[in-house]
């Protein structure tokens, strides 16, 4: 595991406000699994009261605000970026089980005068259930993470995707909306640049060196067999 991701899944909260309505995954729309919903919108009617009376709503028009400076860097942590759980850590397209890919963000921030950076973005992952899989149902866990750009964690939050794959269906695509994200400023001086926003599927040291070696699941019909590239 590198150094980055030790740094990553050892961070604690320093400031940094991950609002509870970041963890929603109500936002969330996948094609091609015959309508099922992929989570509820888990935010009490008090953690939205308390968001509202806090920052005043802001982030429900996110995308119509402007940022008086740079936006924070928003990018998937390579050695995370991708998800393959292997049957008996046998790492070959058959002996697949669960996979995942966070395949790219698109993001948006605003802040004015003093005011904290607010971060939103929307997230595409493909997730797919290979040939040693059990059931039709897994929990995919990532989380996200806010640094100070090259140094210090500031805050890191771990999230849940559950996804139903229908009967002989190998791979679902799924797009999440995230908001909540709020970096506290010292004063105007301090821009966006100053941080990274980063995300990951949360992976085992196993996984993150698959991933570092640029081995790659593809996705297989049945009557199709390929290893793992």
């Amino acid at each position: 595991m590198s150094v980055v991701m030790r740094r990553i899944l050892a961070g604690v909260c320093l400031g940094v406000f991950l609002s509870a309505g970041l963890a929603s995954l109500a936002s969330a729309q996948s094609r091609g699994r015959g309508g099922q919903d992929q989570g509820d919108d888990q935010q009490t009617a008090a953690d939205r009261e308390k968001k509202d009376e806090e920052w005043g709503n802001r982030s429900l028009n996110l995308k119509k605000l402007k940022a008086e400076g740079p936006c924070p860097y928003v990018k998937v942590l390579y050695d995370a970026a991708r998800y393959h759980q292997f049957k008996n850590d046998v790492q070959t397209t058959a002996a697949a089980m669960w996979t995942g890919e966070i395949n790219g963000i698109q993001s948006e921030c605003a802040y004015t005068g003093t005011d904290p950076i607010q971060v939103g973005m929307d997230v595409s992952f493909s997730l797919g259930r290979g040939p040693q899989a059990e059931g039709q149902t897994n929990v995919y866990h990532y989380w996200i993470a806010v640094t100070e750009r090259d140094k210090t964690v500031l805050a890191k939050q771990e999230f849940e995707l559950p996804v139903t794959f229908a009967e002989g269906q190998q791979k679902i695509d799924v797009n999440t909306r995230l908001e909540g994200i709020y970096i506290p400023r010292k004063d105007i001086t301090v821009s966006g640049s100053n941080f990274e926003v980063l995300i990951g599927f949360d992976v085992t040291p196993k996984m993150a060196e698959f991933n570092r070696e640029g081995k790659h699941f593809r996705y297989v019909s049945p009557v199709e067999k390929k290893p793992a590239e």
